[in-house]
């Protein structure tokens, strides 16, 4: 295999790919990334065997072949490098040599034929959907995934295709995101999935405000092709979580009493200070709504105590709930939009938060101390 490319084309194929690459694993070959050069292309492949990734920049190619490289030494090879264009060049025993402007390096790679081969998913199940609308969903619901390994299903997010729709839930048994936009599902690519967290956090860095993402999917595993506007692409293929995500339907309340507009800046804002006032043992703050008025106060014993007042258009009677202020600050910080609508019951029902758009999150109160 021997190349020639741009110091940037190889950084973009190394930052899109190096993140799934695991720091400790038994099998060495994992380490490395596997290059593939062929046409005009270097192809870049990493996985941890649940996730993969391959990234497809332009290149010289001037003789192809693959072979798989440690992938940390190789990118921070090519980020010091002082000159644009690199050499590339492995021979028959799997040695890469970089060559670089006055630069030359050797650095001693593994058999393509040892990385784990990366299985294409069949065309029958697959729908396409913008990156922009994929990237505002997750952003909307996967700060809600739950941490707590012992509920597996729960670690990431369940992403429904139904009747031209396409739903996604995050929960961790305390709060629930939900958002769903309109999207072209045929009868054949109808389905229900859970994608796991790390999928997840790869399609939140790596997703686009432009261009097309090419989704198919099997009974045990999902593809999500990134396509770029100048035919450049990323490619994601991940396992699936096996199991039945709970009913996340009976969470949402059929019906609310009061419905609070509240700007949403001001909103966010002010729980942030109130939450610098909250501790481990007292972390809860308490909002108490009266007639056009919102006070929200926080008091640890062991901190102190913070009181903000902010005037809304409310006209119902006095309401007081406590919330985690995390659990309020973490959906006013993935929304944009300037309004928002707290919609409540009681002090002892759960709180739902709505915007106008495809957006509902539910989220438990605390005991009011």
């Amino acid at each position: 295999m021997n190349l020639t490319i741009t110091k940037e084309q190889i950084i973009n194929g190394l930052q899109a790919v190096q993140n799934v690459v695991s720091t400790r694993t038994t099998l060495p070959v994992l380490s490395n990334v596997l290059l593939r050069a062929d046409g005009e292309k270097l192809e870049l492949t990493a996985t941890d065997l649940d996730v993969s990734i391959t990234c497809s920049v332009d290149a010289k190619v001037k003789r192809p072949g693959s072979s798989t490289v440690p992938v940390k030494k190789l990118f921070g090879i090519v980020r010091e490098l002082a000159n644009n264009e690199i050499d590339l060049e492995v021979d028959e025993k799997n040695v890469c040599v970089i060559r670089s402007g006055a630069s030359f390096y050797k650095i001693n790679g593994l058999s393509a034929e040892d990385f784990p081969p990366v299985v294409a998913l069949s065309e029958e199940r697959r729908l396409t959907v913008s990156q922009e609308t994929l990237r505002a969903m997750l952003k909307r619901t996967s700060f809600a995934i739950s941490t707590d390994e012992s509920r597996y299903v729960l670690n990431g997010i369940f992403l429904s295709l139904r009747e031209h729709k396409m739903t996604m839930v995050a929960t961790d048994g305390r709060r629930l995101a939900m958002s769903d936009e309109d999207v072209d599902v045929s009868g054949s690519s109808q389905a229900e999935l859970i994608l796991p967290s790390k999928t997840v956090n790869e399609l939140n860095r790596l997703l686009q405000d432009k261009g097309e993402t090419e989704i198919r999917f099997s009974e045990n595993q999902v593809s999500f092709a990134l396509k770029g506007e100048k035919g450049s692409g990323v490619m994601i293929i991940s396992k699936l979580i096996e199991g039945n995500y709970p009913n996340y339907r009976q969470v949402i309340p059929a019906e609310t009493k009061e419905r609070v507009p509240l700007a949403r800046e001001e909103f966010l804002h002010a729980l942030r200070r109130a939450e610098i006032m909250t501790s481990e043992k007292s972390n809860s703050v308490k909002l108490s709504f009266a007639k056009n008025l919102l006070e929200i106060t926080a008091n640890s014993p062991e901190v102190g105590e913070a009181k903000e007042t902010l005037a809304i258009n409310y006209k119902g009677p006095d309401i007081a709930i406590a919330f985690n202020p995390k659990y309020l600050i973490d959906p006013l910080n993935a929304l944009a939009n300037d309004e928002v609508f707290i919609e409540l019951i009681d002090e002892l029902s759960p709180g739902v938060l709505k915007i106008n758009g495809p957006f509902l999150y539910v989220v438990m109160p605390m005991r009011l101390t």
